[in-house]
């Protein structure tokens, strides 16, 4: 889920809890880990955890009264910052609500059991930097997920996409509850790839990897090779551009012979 754009050097989040506890000691930098075990039972105090990158993770096991948690990442140049948030799929006993000008907003409820031992979740932040920024790029391919890309969001999908893959698809499936699709992927080449999710299996020597599109796209199960262009986000793949790999020849090198290819892309 993503929070509203905000400022761009600060979003501050509160998880709103009961019980009672200690105080965890000072957070920094990417992820926290901390229990509401050790906090004094009698103080009322809110608990501050400052994260100072663009992505990370946050657990607190037996959460006691709040935690603000403010993200303060080094994107003093960034006009918007939008906030992704990803509960952990057995975040119980808060509610995560973003605070905007003193004012509290509900983001999320995953759980209300407040006997349950173990709020946390993963955040990432996108800024945007100018219509020529690559995390502008990506917003708008993610945006696109569900339309054919033009041949110049192709173009621009093989430069600055987490992962560029030739394959083909082995088998599609849907998950109705988290509106998601997956698209498993037998790769024959892997052009990049930002983290290893794309691999070889070790049986069989082929290298395969899951790719997620949203439900609502429809994706269906099709013959013949694709190039696969995507973002990763939360640690997986989710698809951006997928056409025909003859098709993408065709406007790679068309557009190559105009001069009016944004990078060069190595064709064998």
């Amino acid at each position: 889920m993503a929070a509203e754009r905000g400022s761009p050097s600060l979003l501050a989040l509160l998880l709103l809890l009961a019980g009672g506890g200690q105080r965890p000691g000072a957070a920094d930098y990417c992820s926290w880990r901390g229990s509401g075990l050790s906090w004094e039972p009698r103080s009322r105090a809110v608990e501050q955890v400052h994260l100072r990158c663009t992505e990370g993770s946050l657990e607190w096991m037996y959460p006691a009264r709040a935690l603000r948690v403010v993200l303060e990442p080094n994107l003093s140049s960034a006009r918007r910052t939008t906030v992704c948030i990803k509960p952990a799929s057995d975040f119980q006993g808060a509610s995560i609500y973003v605070e905007r000008a003193g004012q509290l907003h509900l983001v999320a409820s995953p759980q209300r059991d407040i006997s349950r031992r173990t709020a946390s979740f993963q955040y990432e932040l996108l800024t945007n930097q100018g219509a020529a920024g690559p995390e502008f790029k990506k917003m708008a391919l993610v945006e696109a997920m569900c339309r054919p890309c033009d041949n110049m969001e192709l173009l621009m999908a093989i430069c600055s996409s987490d992962f560029v893959v030739k394959g083909s698809i082995r088998n599609v499936s849907h998950d109705s509850e988290n509106h998601m699709s997956q698209v498993d992927v037998s790769v024959q080449k892997v052009y990049r790839q930002k983290n290893r999710i794309f691999q070889q299996d070790e049986a069989s020597g082929e290298w395969q990897g899951p790719i997620r599109t949203l439900l609502q796209c429809k994706v269906k199960k099709g013959g013949g090779d694709f190039l696969f262009t995507g973002n990763e986000h939360f640690g997986e793949a989710w698809l951006g551009c997928a056409p025909r790999f003859k098709d993408f020849m065709f406007i790679y090198r068309a557009a190559r012979e105009r001069g009016a290819n944004p990078c060069e892309f190595q064709l064998n």
